[in-house]
């Protein structure tokens, strides 16, 4: 498995550390190693962003981040009791934050050992191509079993970016609304 529940730190050997968001937020002297290691801009990351699932955020915030990401047109953005049930039930809410600004989201739901569904990958446009989606996409695997395969559906506009993060494509998964 991988690092505790907490912020991702990089000690010698990964995921180790963990500490409080503000002691993390007051020294922001640390990255995530296997981002780094996959080739992330450690001073960016290090001087910039913060990836954390026990600051919990509302409905609110996260409807922010679907509205700012462009993923927004996907969600069912007015419905807010649907966006708060999103929240409630993930099994892994990853966020990714620059001081006080919630800037991205992983949303997921997992047994955490033979599947992850990565439901919501979002980054505020002014923060896209700085690597937080691709940090949130490893912090998120940092939480599941080694052989665990996070599977994801792209929006459209996404399907060249999931190649780059190592994702492969699936020809044969399909979709159907429980009610129909």
């Amino acid at each position: 498995m991988g690092s505790p529940a907490g912020l991702f730190c990089g000690g010698d050997n990964g995921w180790e550390d963990t500490l409080s968001l503000r002691s993390l937020a007051a020294s922001r002297d640390t990255v995530c190693k296997r981002h780094a290691d996959r080739g992330g801009d450690i001073k960016t990351l290090m001087s910039e962003f913060i990836y954390t699932d026990e600051e919990p955020i509302d409905a609110d915030q996260f409807l922010a981040v679907l509205n700012g990401s462009g993923l927004a047109e996907r969600r069912p953005v007015d419905d807010r009791a649907r966006i708060a049930s999103m929240v409630l039930n993930a099994d892994i809410m990853m966020t990714a934050w620059s001081g006080d600004t919630l800037v991205g989201v992983a949303r997921s739901v997992t047994d955490f050992a033979y599947c992850c569904y990565l439901s919501d990958l979002c980054v505020l446009k002014e923060y896209a191509g700085r690597g937080v989606g691709r940090a949130l996409i490893d912090h998120t695997a940092s939480r599941l079993a080694p052989d665990c395969s996070l599977i994801l559906l792209s929006a459209p506009q996404a399907v060249d970016y999931y190649p780059k993060q190592g994702f492969a494509p699936h020809a044969s998964a399909w979709v159907k609304r429980a009610g129909g």
